[in-house]
């Protein structure tokens, strides 16, 4: 329906109008589905000029041919999601799993891969429903955040027969409005879900004395809460919201029997993917970055500021952020009321 050269005098009439310079934009692929059109192009700095400063151009594109959404990606970006999905697909095959959540997420990397531009998980769970294990086979960690919710989401889908568990180590840690994400999305899947309540009061401590950044400590403990309550239970996997550990590293042995799943990575996932496949759960969405506790040890001592803007640049690096998604999440750090 749409061609290159189409959409090219269309977003220089559009630079032209809002003056911005005209320049040489070279695109790769053009498609359209349901109402979207995804354009490719040859490098980030021609994706750049159809986006526009401040996205004013790709959104008076959308507006004027009057669709849903444009999606605007690099090649480039798209050969390197495209060799860690068949990574993905690598590590996944070769553990010659029976078990049927791990059949049906190998067909989802297929599906992916063959379809790398323009993949949507709305579009594939309408077209694709899996059967789901009658045992469970997984324990979601779920904080209430888009991440882990979507994990708890994909699992559900994929047929892993979850069970979902939060760690809680207080409000200001896990505030009341991530209870109250975590109650809508088990509600909404049915879903069995518990509380493991802990203490982390020592690591509050620490933190107020500047010398200890939470994130590592916190994630580290809840890892191990998470591990002993599937060991308890027998479960074979563990699944967590990690958008990083991609390729090889997406799954891996914990103990003899126990695997860990870092489910948004084995699908080489981005954020706007994530808020597209929650936005049907009605579940809110922060702005900012981390918990209270985070906010106070900023305030405090700004200098941990730095490790934390470390934590969002690695997701940047990884493709899993947009460089306008970090910078809004690191601004969100220096604003007046937090």
């Amino acid at each position: 329906m749409y061609t290159k050269e189409f959409i090219l005098n269309e977003v220089n009439q559009i630079r032209d109008e809002i003056g911005h310079d005209r320049v040489e934009i070279f695109i790769e692929e053009i498609y359209f589905k349901n109402n979207e059109l995804w354009i490719i192009t040859e490098d980030r700095p021609d994706k750049s000029a159809i986006i526009g400063k401040g996205g004013w151009v790709v959104g008076k594109l959308r507006e004027k041919l009057g669709l849903e959404s444009i999606h605007v990606e690099s090649y480039g970006d798209f050969l390197n999601k495209d060799y860690k999905l068949k990574l993905s697909k690598k590590t996944v095959h070769n553990l010659n799993s029976t078990l049927t959540g791990l059949k049906n997420l190998e067909k989802t990397i297929d599906a992916k891969i063959d379809n790398i531009y323009s993949f949507n998980f709305d579009s594939y769970f309408n077209e694709n429903e899996f059967d789901e294990s009658s045992d469970t086979e997984a324990v979601v960690a779920l904080s209430g955040g888009v991440d882990s919710s979507f994990s708890l989401i994909l699992a559900k889908k994929l047929g892993f027969n979850p069970i979902a568990v939060t760690v809680d180590p207080g409000t200001i840690i896990l505030p009341k409005q991530f209870k109250d994400n975590i109650r809508t999305v088990t509600e909404n899947l049915k879903i069995e879900h518990e509380y493991i309540e802990t203490d982390y009061s020592e690591i509050v401590k620490e933190s107020f004395t500047g010398k200890l950044h939470p994130c590592g400590r916190c994630s580290k403990n809840t890892g191990e809460l998470v591990k002993q309550y599937a060991k308890d239970k027998e479960i074979p996997i563990i699944i967590f919201g990690d958008m990083l550990a991609t390729g090889s590293q997406c799954i891996n042995l914990q103990d003899d029997s126990l695997y860990r799943l870092n489910l948004p990575a084995s699908l080489s996932v981005g954020k706007q993917e994530i808020k597209s496949l929650i936005r049907n759960y009605d579940l809110k969405e922060f702005k900012g970055f981390g918990c209270p506790l985070l906010y106070e040890v900023h305030r405090k001592f700004p200098y941990q500021k730095k490790f934390s803007i470390q934590r969002i640049l690695r997701e940047t690096r990884s493709g899993a952020l947009e460089p306008g998604e970090a910078l809004d999440l690191i601004w969100s750090f220096y604003k007046t009321k937090q």
